[in-house]
């Protein structure tokens, strides 16, 4: 478990806190229909609920640093390209605010498009 010294002692963050923290802050960007499951059924990405955001988000660390890897399911007629980069830079801010770790990379993992709307 990740974790830092403070003053008083080691402050420990699991990875399920990090990753529900990268997940609802993806699926709060523009574009984004929701997170998808990183087992892909028959071809079709499964979209998840609120309940279970982090599933679609794997962690690992490397040097003291955060790497982020997001599975995603965006709109149709969105620029994927913008929508992935906003959520990248999104998702780094909210889990190096929240956590004080420095985020190494953001991978984002286009795993289906939606209609905006559609769940």
């Amino acid at each position: 478990m990740p974790g830092m010294e403070a003053p008083l002692g080691r402050i420990s963050i699991a990875d399920e806190v990090i990753a529900t923290i990268a997940g609802l802050a993806a699926t709060e960007c523009y574009g984004i229909v929701g997170m998808a499951s990183r087992r892909i059924k028959d071809g079709i990405a499964e979209l998840l609920g609120r309940e279970n955001l982090s599933r679609g988000v794997h962690i690992s660390f490397k040097d003291g640093q955060v790497r982020i890897d997001l599975n995603v399911i965006v709109g149709y007629g969105t620029r994927i390209s913008e929508v992935a980069h906003n959520v990248s830079s999104q998702v780094r801010y909210r889990v190096e605010q929240s956590t004080g770790m420095p985020v190494k990379s953001v991978n984002i993992n286009v795993q289906g498009v939606r209609a905006i709307g559609e769940g």
